[in-house]
């Protein structure tokens, strides 16, 4: 990511076992950024467009987003942060789902996602997949939120 600022990644994963799997794969692949992990929507929202030590009010985030959440969908989280006013519109987003559906797949685009990657079953594959997207995300560049 950006070597000149500190880029915030904000995981909403409501799958315990999944989100330690994603932030330790992400820490071998040499990512040492702030993870801050939600693990329902709302609180996501939240921290995403109020809190002071949010990306609206200090600077840029990541946000690696799972579909199936227990208050809200993933493509509403996903609408609410494309669709918003400011900054975090620019925000880069990750779908990290076991959904495949490609209408889903397609429905995520649609709606502004900037990659979708289906989770595999597999433990040792998934570990894998969530490695080759820290190797991504050390790569990526991630829009500034200043307007």
């Amino acid at each position: 990511m950006n070597a000149h600022q500190s880029v915030s990644i904000v995981m909403i994963e409501d799958d315990e076992g999944h989100a330690r799997l994603i932030e330790k794969n992400i820490r071998r692949a040499g990512i040492l950024n702030d993870i801050k992990h939600f693990l329902d929507g709302t609180s996501a929202l939240d921290y995403l467009f109020n809190a002071p030590d949010g990306p609206m009010l200090n600077g840029p985030a990541l946000v690696l987003l799972d579909l199936n959440l227990p208050d809200m969908s993933g493509t509403d989280i996903l609408a609410k942060i494309k669709q918003s006013d400011g900054p975090v519109k620019r925000t880069p987003v990750v779908v990290l789902t076991t959904t495949d559906d490609s209408r889903e797949i397609q429905r995520c685009y649609d709606l502004g996602a900037n990659v979708y990657i289906t989770k595999p079953v597999n433990y040792e594959s998934f570990a894998q997949a969530i490695r080759q997207l820290g190797l991504f995300l050390s790569v990526i560049q991630v829009p500034d939120i200043e307007e």
